[in-house]
Formats: C-alpha cells, structure tokens, sequence
C-alpha cells in the first residue's frame, strides 16, 4: 500500500518533511494494524489505506503545529489506543521520550509489536487508566507534553491530562468541530487543575470536510493532590 499523500501533505500543511524511509515505515504500521484490526483485537473503524494514511497518521502528525520538537522532549499519549498521535510523531521525530497510556491490555500488545516490528526505541507503555496513572509518582507532573485525541468530553479530559504535566509543560487535545464549545465548558475544570489555554489551532487535512482543531493548554500551576479523583469519577461528575 504505497502512502503518496502523507509526505507532500505533511510538507504543506505542517512544514515537516517525511523521509522515504519514514514513508515505508507508515506503511508497515498500516498493514499491522489491518491486520491485527481483523484477527486479534477492536483497534480502529477505519480501515482503508487511504483513511489511515490521512485520518490517522497526517491527523496524528498535525501535532508538531502546537509543540517545539526537541531531542529528549517527554510525550505521554493518553487513551493512545492503536497508538495515535503518539506512534506516529515517534517515527518521524525518532528522539522524542514517549510514553503510550492505554487501559486495554490486548491494545498494548499490538503497541509493543509496531514497535518492534519498525524498530523504534525509547517507548515506554503503561497499561493504566490516565486517573490511575495520574496519581502514580512514575508519571504525576512528569511530561513536557500530554496529549489525547478522541478520549474523552474536554471537561473531563482535563482533569486526565493536567495531573501528568510538568509546569511549564502542555496538555495539546485533538478535538473536532465541538472545541471551541468544550474550550468554552472547561474554564471551571482549567482553574481548579492548574490550567489555562493558550491557543485554538484549526487542522485542514485533505479531503476531509470537517475541521479539526488543537486545543493548547499551559500548565501554570500544580494540579492540588486530590485530583485525578478515582477511576469513572471525573465523568460521572465532571468539574
């Protein structure tokens, strides 16, 4: 399954150039998950060469628009699933430190198997739910970046995401048309976890009517310990 879009598009939209051989990796990556998505595990509704070329791996590689790429940078991918964005930034930004959050266990086991299978080094999976992870020494405050796409209504997300940044750090949520309106709903959660956002970066992939977004959010100050609250509480009971 030759990939012809991802190198040129990445080039135009994200000032990011994809190597032939970062293309031949991608392409791996897609017959992996087709694969596994048929015979061992749920992965993803989206199973055509060209949807995951675009729907996933472009959509996952529009998050150097909202972070400074740098050797060492630490990236934690919550609710990672196949492994989006995370996977993704890896293979074109080898030196990133990335960390893959997922609950599912079968979900792991295909991370650690792309892994492999493409070589890539320096990848930490945590078999956790993000309101166990967040209150685990490991990973509390302990991310440059911290990123979900697809997890969770933005009020709640948050209180997944800023309990494991840094200070300093940022939390970067890949929504759809309804993120200006979470933004909007989240300004209670953002005060009380330490959070405040900086910016609302709308996504065009090609052929793609609707619009995505990146919603930036700075961490300014400590999460209080109390938060996360335990496992299912932050979406029964949002902030």
């Amino acid at each position: 399954m030759p990939f012809t879009i991802l190198p040129q598009a990445a080039q135009d939209l994200f000032n990011l150039s994809v190597t032939p051989e970062q293309v031949t990796l991608f392409e791996q990556y897609a017959e992996l998950l087709i694969h596994w998505n048929k015979t061992r595990a749920n992965l993803t509704a989206i199973t055509e060469p060209v949807a995951i070329e675009i729907r996933h791996f472009l959509d996952s590689l529009s998050l150097v628009l909202a972070m400074e790429l740098r050797p060492g940078l630490s990236v934690i991918d919550v609710g990672t699933g196949a492994g989006f964005p995370g996977l993704p930034l890896k293979i074109v930004y080898p030196d990133l430190a990335l960390t893959l959050l997922e609950a599912t266990a079968k979900k792991i086991a295909f991370l650690e198997h792309v892994s492999e299978t493409l070589g890539l080094v320096g990848v930490n999976y945590v078999n956790l739910r993000a309101e166990e992870a967040g209150q685990h020494a490991a990973h509390r405050a302990q991310y440059d970046v911290v990123t979900a796409r697809a997890v969770a209504y933005l009020p709640v997300l948050a209180e997944y995401l800023l309990p494991l940044c840094k200070v300093g750090g940022r939390c970067i949520a890949m929504k759809g048309e309804s993120a200006a309106t979470e933004l909007e709903e989240s300004k209670n959660a953002l005060r009380i976890l330490g959070g405040r956002p900086t910016d609302l970066i709308p996504v065009s992939l090609p052929g793609v009517a609707e619009k995505h977004y990146l919603i930036v959010i700075e961490k300014i100050a400590a999460t209080p310990r109390m938060y996360p609250r335990r496992p299912g509480l932050p979406a029964k009971k949002p902030l």
